[in-house]
């Protein structure tokens, strides 16, 4: 798209708001508005923020950072006012003089996939998004409370979010999605929505405002929408399960001639497998995506495989004419970009050394089988010892994320909860 298109469909369609937004590590969707008048220095990268911002303020940066919008992102957002129109603008992140911002999520990505393309892959993705719909109290806040009993793939009157998941779709399509299906989920007030495969890095771009869309729209009917792995304890939690497969001159390299599972596909599993427990500080980076986990309810913890559907961390799905890999583990508080970047990596660095497969699901023993990190001090531990996916992300990524990230953790160990007041204010 060129500078003159957007400024023509602005006029065309009164657009008269236009978000400027970036993701900070740890994949929050932040924003800069300005009004059509602007737009000629939005065009000139002229746009700049506290530095401070990528970080979520937890961490200072005296750098102030600019904002490089990628015109091809451009998108009229369907659910606001039809008078008065909002449009969005995904931005890169750089310094003054147009040098990449080196812990910017979406730059870090970028270099993973020009480093794939060196060796003629392109990866491509296709993820299973879930998310809870709850009730918002009489403050407009959110709670976990839905009075909902609706289970797997019912339909209404007992999902009640059923209208809020129509609009959601349908919106969505107003933007450019394709959906290919949505449903309810396992758990009450349990949802899912699947789109289309797409390149890495623009389905992470569609994730950022696949959340921004649902989130929004949950609203407009008094609800709130999370992403959070694990809101309730008595019921499944919500993960982002990722379908990927690398494409070599259009061609899908997972799969072989006689539309089996090719040896690539299985040494990028094994990749997945030999680098998963690393892996957890970035697709499960919060201290609730392990109270998912550890749950038991389907969600892994061994590090096993499966190709017949099982409820494995990592499984080799095979489709009508496709292969793909599913990943089980990763969960909605993830940063996308981050993820397929470190995955990308994990999966290549395993078809480079041709990594045998792990441990199969059905024959996994809960005493020997290598497991996921129980809590995320312990992923944080096993991230600093994984050269491959630290180079990946690169040291100065490395270096804030484990900082903040262990500072979070520090934070969480200090808090006094209430399961400790239950179990200890009487009994000692």
């Amino acid at each position: 798209m060129r500078k003159e298109d957007i400024q023509r469909m602005i006029e065309e369609e009164g657009v008269e708001f236009i978000r400027l937004q970036f993701t900070d590590i740890f994949g929050r969707l932040k924003n800069l508005a300005v009004t059509p008048v602007q737009m000629e220095k939005v065009f000139a990268n002229g746009y700049s923020f506290q530095g401070s911002a990528m970080y979520a303020n937890v961490r200072e940066l005296d750098d102030r950072l600019y904002l490089y919008p990628d015109l091809d992102t451009f998108t009229i957002l369907p659910w606001r006012p039809q008078q008065g129109k909002v449009a969005k603008i995904i931005c890169d992140v750089c310094y003054m003089d147009g040098t990449p911002f080196e812990a910017g999520s979406r730059y870090i990505l970028k270099q993973a996939s020009e480093n794939a393309a060196k060796a003629g892959y392109s990866m491509i993705v296709d993820p299973e998004c879930e998310f809870f719909l709850f009730h918002t109290d009489e403050n407009g806040l959110p709670t976990t409370t839905s009075h909902e009993r609706a289970e797997y793939m019912d339909v209404g009157p007992s999902d009640f979010g059923e209208n809020a998941r129509r609009d959601i779709v349908l919106m969505l399509e107003d933007m450019g999605f394709e959906i290919e299906s949505s449903l309810h989920e396992h758990a009450p007030a349990q949802h899912e929505i699947d789109f289309k495969e797409d390149e890495a890095l623009a389905m992470a771009d569609s994730i950022q405002t696949f959340k921004f869309a649902v989130r929004s729209i949950a609203k407009r009917f008094g609800l709130y929408a999370t992403f959070m792995p694990k809101p309730r304890q008595d019921v499944a939690g919500s993960g982002m399960h990722m379908n990927l497969k690398l494409v070599r001159d259009g061609k899908n390299i997972f799969m072989n001639e006689n539309g089996e599972a090719s040896d690539e596909a299985r040494w990028f599993a094994g990749g997945i497998m030999e680098h998963a427990r690393a892996l957890c500080a970035i697709t499960d980076p919060s201290v609730n995506s392990y109270k998912r986990l550890l749950s038991g309810y389907d969600a892994p913890f061994m590090i096993t495989w499966a190709d017949k559907g099982e409820k494995a961390l990592v499984n080799i799905t095979r489709e009508i004419d496709d292969v793909k890999i599913e990943l089980r583990f990763p969960d909605g508080s993830a940063n996308p970009y981050l993820v397929f970047a470190a995955c990308l990596a994990a999966g290549i660095d395993g078809i480079r050394k041709q990594t045998a497969l792990g441990t199969k699901c059905c024959d996994a023993d809960p005493e020997s089988t290598p497991t996921l990190p129980e809590d995320l001090k312990e992923a944080l531990a096993e991230l600093e010892k994984d050269d491959v996916i630290k180079n990946a992300l690169g040291d100065t990524f490395i270096n804030d994320y484990l900082k903040v990230k262990r500072d979070e953790w520090r934070a969480f160990v200090r808090e006094v909860t209430q399961w400790e007041i239950d179990n200890y204010l009487t009994r000692i």
